[in-house]
């Protein structure tokens, strides 16, 4: 038993050498990684495995993709943290981040995702082996991009793009059409809520020397471009579906985002901190749920039939 008088292990100490918990570590992990945001990506990749496999794979494949893409996401917004340590002190918004964990756990952290995911991939198959360095590298590089050019939310977008790309690969072993078109809706749709994010930051961005489109644009023209950004998307979603063969239920399905996506965009004219992440999370999460909803419903009825 360990001496009460001795001070606690490093990994119970937050960053201030104070006791805590396990319980309380862990969320403090979950909130450094803001963990509730795998919701967005996830949806994409998991409607992709849907039309890959005419239906549900093997509960191994489904496993696999969902930890792939958990360990993935924890590098890249592990990568984001450590990249921008400093740089987040300095940011009202986001200067308690590096007081979560020590930038020590965030090392750790990083290198323990980073392997994790690639062991993942080595067990779906070796496309997915050869293509986890290249996803990786795409991931790290978006933390990187704002310091020398302001279309960083695009390279976020190719980042999260690969999700669809992956899922379809890991149940087919090749790329065919439909998982591209999607990769490129999520680009844009990525592109269009990281735009809107980005403009609680511009002030700070211009002061700091770095680079976005709410700071090279402005606010109005940076929300116009994302409107814009979030249309395309649309109808590329629209071909996915088209080049996927799906019917009806997903048709339902796309036109269910449209309000989703007017709510998003409406309230992003406030210019209010509040709102703006209010709208984004619940917004952008609809989008996803009512994605992968309608492409399970339209094939599984397919399946049955």
């Amino acid at each position: 038993m360990q001496n009460p008088n001795l001070p606690a292990p490093n990994f119970l100490r937050n960053v201030d050498q104070q006791p805590i918990s396990i319980p309380q570590r862990i969320a403090r992990v979950l909130t450094f990684i803001r963990f509730s945001h795998t919701i967005f990506a996830l949806p994409f990749a998991l409607g992709s495995m849907i039309v890959a496999a005419h239906g549900w794979p093997s509960w191994h494949i489904f496993g696999m993709i969902v930890m792939a893409m958990v360990f993935a996401r924890t590098a890249g917004m592990t990568f984001n943290r450590l990249a921008d340590w400093e740089i987040d002190k300095r940011n009202p918004r986001t200067a308690a981040r590096h007081r979560l964990i020590s930038r020590q756990g965030a090392v750790a952290l990083l290198f323990l995702s980073s392997i994790a995911f690639v062991l993942t991939c080595y067990f779906i198959n070796r496309p997915c082996l050869f293509l986890s360095a290249f996803a990786l590298a795409v991931i790290f590089l978006y933390s990187l991009t704002k310091r020398f050019t302001s279309a960083s939310h695009f390279v976020l977008g190719l980042a999260l793009s690969i999700s669809p790309v992956g899922a379809w690969l890991a149940v087919r072993g090749h790329i065919d059409m439909p998982p591209l078109v999607l990769a490129v809706a999520v680009m844009f749709w990525v592109a269009g809520f990281d735009l809107i994010y980005a403009t609680q930051d511009a002030e700070f961005d211009r002061a700091a020397g770095l680079h976005s489109l709410a700071v090279r644009l402005g606010i109005p023209r940076t929300l116009a471009v994302a409107q814009a950004l979030h249309g395309m998307m649309w109808i590329l979603l629209a071909a996915f579906g088209w080049t996927a063969g799906l019917g009806l239920r997903f048709a339902i399905g796309l036109a269910l985002m449209l309000p989703a996506l007017a709510y998003e965009h409406v309230t992003a004219r406030k210019l209010d901190v509040d709102s703006v992440n209010r709208a984004f999370f619940q917004s952008n999460a609809f989008v996803g749920l009512v994605f992968v909803a309608a492409v399970a419903v339209d094939q599984t009825n397919k399946y049955w039939k």
